[in-house]
């Protein structure tokens, strides 16, 4: 009779054997690019996350804390002499790259699938381009008397379930008096108003964003748990709004020295934006036309920016059913996507289909994580599927993107390496490894130079494996 105790240690012998497999192909990779990644001190996380943009004026105004900075955009272009043509970002977000390379005289095309990004990108192209110095007044006029204050509340606040009770309710009443004096202006001021006042709801709710969910102050009377949360100051609707509309006039206000606001900037350049995903759009986009593609796609790390963002959609007027679309649309990151069925998108994907199925390291990766599922011993059984998901459709982004970009052009991309059941995935070597395969030639894996901890969990369970961030420099021949 076998004993549990031996059961165990088989058990254990077998997973020690797939990670050690795991880390034999992830040695093998890793020689294979040895003289590919280059430690770059310039590189900071400050640089490749929204906290540089906190301090510039107009990328501040909204926090969208996935996107990276404008700075680094522009040591992109500096340092790989793009000074013209068009770029392409893939997955937009709140519109970084595009408004930093239109402001270099670049033109810039962008695909976001999640209507904040849509809005935030949208709103500063008014401003950018449509904004009156008559709107501009009208600003001020409702910084100065807040024209909210003068109306009756006629507008019900937009809610999903997963964001009900997230204001208390004097907050409620003043967002829905000033969402109802909105509906008085024109459409360019009331398009900022909305803006200003989708940059302060996070600060104003009962709710902070944390990756994968939205956490709950304990003051909202749920989400309690063993450890109540308490996110600290919960600002006033008034002072929150007032701030940000007065940062908004600040930022636009021309100096005596500047040129006239509402005049085009020189050899600005033109920024269009297609809304939807990628894996739809990408594949009716033209040959060879982009001069760069410079992006950062959603990690494989389980944020769910549908839940992250909920406060931001609902206000959109974004329904139950339309909010389960946008989570199976976006790119798989999430343990609820469902897998997509790629040759049914665009039949000419097979080659990365098949560039991914003969990828050993991921293959061994999902075989691992599949086996993890079937002892139960995955947090969530969602993972395997998530992490198949991704790099699949990433191989078909990928394939995508060398398809559009001209002969000689860059791809930029900066990712996260990430790590489940022990198992690290090197991120940045496997999609390289793909990149070569449907056409790239790496040109260097640029490395932050501070490597990011694992999730507390995963120390706990299998002790401190420190996992690379990367920016991707993959050129067309």
């Amino acid at each position: 009779m076998v004993s549990l105790s031996s059961i165990s240690n088989i058990t254990s012998e077998v997973e020690s054997n797939a990670l050690r497999e795991i880390d034999h192909l992830d040695k093998q990779l890793q020689s294979h690019f040895q003289g590919k990644f280059v430690i770059q001190p310039s590189l900071t996380r400050l640089l490749v996350s929204f906290q540089a943009n906190k301090t510039r004026p107009i990328y501040r105004w909204y926090k969208y804390k996935e996107a990276f900075s404008a700075s680094l955009v522009e040591l992109l272009c500096q340092k790989s002499g793009i000074t013209e043509g068009k770029v392409l970002d893939p997955f937009a977000g709140s519109g970084t790259a595009l408004f930093a390379t239109s402001d270099i005289g670049i033109d810039a095309d962008g695909i976001e699938l999640l209507p904040i990004g849509q809005q935030i990108i949208d709103t500063k192209k008014i401003l950018d381009a449509e904004f009156t110095p008559d709107d501009f007044t009208r600003l001020k006029t409702w910084l100065d008397l807040q024209v909210w204050k003068q109306f009756e509340t006629e507008v019900t606040l937009p809610e999903l379930r997963i964001t009900k009770g997230a204001y208390s309710q004097t907050t409620k009443t003043a967002i829905e008096q000033y969402l109802e004096a909105c509906n008085h202006e024109n459409h360019r001021v009331k398009s900022v108003l909305h803006f200003a006042l989708l940059c302060i709801l996070e600060s104003v709710s009962y709710t902070r964003k944390d990756g994968q969910y939205l956490r709950w102050d304990y003051r909202s009377g749920r989400g309690q748990g063993k450890k109540p949360f308490n996110k600290g100051s919960i600002l006033e609707f008034d002072q929150a709004i007032t701030n940000k509309i007065n940062e908004i006039i600040n930022d636009l206000e021309p100096s005596t020295q500047q040129l006239e606001l509402f005049s085009l900037k020189k050899n600005q350049g033109q920024i269009h934006l297609r809304k939807g995903s990628c894996l739809k759009i990408m594949p009716f986009l033209p040959n060879a036309v982009y001069d760069a593609v410079i992006t950062s796609p959603p990690y494989c790390n389980r944020y769910d920016y549908t839940r992250t963002y909920a406060l931001e959609l609902a206000l959109l007027g974004i329904s139950e059913q339309e909010l389960i679309n946008l989570r199976q649309e976006m790119l798989s990151c999430t343990v609820e996507n469902r897998p997509k069925d790629l040759l049914a998108i665009n039949q000419d994907w097979e080659l990365a289909v098949k560039v991914a199925d003969s990828q050993t390291l991921l293959q061994a990766i999902l075989k691992y994580l599949d086996d993890q599922k079937v002892r139960g011993l995955l947090n969530n059984k969602g993972i395997p599927r998530m992490v198949r998901g991704y790099f699949y459709e990433m191989a078909c982004v990928i394939q995508e993107c060398f398809r559009v970009l001209k002969p000689g052009a860059f791809l930029f991309m900066v990712n996260d390496n990430v790590r489940y059941a022990g198992a690290s995935i090197s991120v940045d070597m496997i999609l390289s490894d793909f990149a070569e395969k449907l056409g790239f030639v790496v040109e260097s894996i640029l490395v932050l130079p501070n490597d990011k901890g694992n999730s507390s969990q995963q120390m706990g369970n299998h002790g401190r494996d420190p996992l690379r961030k990367c920016v991707y420099v993959w050129k067309k021949q």
